[in-house]
């Protein structure tokens, strides 16, 4: 589905317990990144039509909207996601999914071996690895303990990125604990490489089939070595 990029994008990523918002027109970029916990749906809405007012335009002047597209926080996710489709529906706006490891690993450009991680909550990580300065990834997305995770085959590390390395059992490799804000996946959807979509055929990106573990289930998972 084709897009204008000299109409104004609106980016949205609600993957973690910060909601990041950016909107580029006419060559600039407004920028709303703030923790807000558990408020994001409460929050979401008032912001972006404080950065339309800043901007002078609304929804309908629009050319795409990115959202980014997991994987990450669950509830996060579906209210990104679900602004983004209300937001374009009527007025049959594109929708850009950007994986959520991709707009981490790409703040570490022109590296051959890039470990993106961020933390997945119950013991466990999501994590994939990247090549950023030939545009490829090197590996599935992945789920599971930090500790599990290995370099791929005739790769030399570079680095790594993502809020997994501020965790007590961070990956066993060297990184950074940086993580992306919405300006970041605006930048990464207008490269061209992720394809624009009708809004009903917005996708979200999960790698973790469970989404929920019981009280005994987690007590099982956390007593396992």
């Amino acid at each position: 589905m084709p897009f204008h990029t000299e109409r104004p994008t609106l980016a949205i990523d609600t993957s973690t317990s910060f909601l990041s918002l950016a909107l580029r027109h006419q060559g600039n970029t407004l920028l709303h990144h703030s923790e807000a916990g558990t408020k994001q749906s409460s929050l979401i809405l008032p912001h972006i039509n404080t950065l339309f007012s800043e901007a002078g335009i609304t929804a309908a002047d629009l050319g795409a909207i990115v959202y980014a597209q997991g994987p990450g926080a669950f509830t996060g996710l579906r209210i990104g996601t679900g602004v983004a489709q209300g937001l374009a529906t009527p007025f049959n706006t594109p929708l850009i999914g950007v994986p959520c490891l991709d707009a981490a690993a790409y703040l570490r450009p022109h590296q051959t071996c890039v470990l993106a991680a961020t933390d997945a909550r119950m013991g466990e990580v999501f994590y994939a690895w990247f090549d950023t300065q030939h545009h490829r990834r090197l590996s599935d997305y992945h789920v599971g303990k930090a500790a599990d995770i290995t370099l791929p085959e005739h790769t030399e590390y570079a680095d790594g990125i993502g809020n997994a390395f501020a965790l007590a059992d961070k990956p066993p490799f060297d990184g950074t604990p940086d993580m992306p804000t919405a300006a970041d996946y605006l930048n990464l959807a207008l490269c061209g490489r992720y394809p624009a979509t009708g809004a009903a055929h917005a996708e979200l990106l999960y790698v973790r089939n469970k989404i929920a573990l019981t009280a005994k289930e987690q007590a099982e998972r956390k007593a396992q070595p």
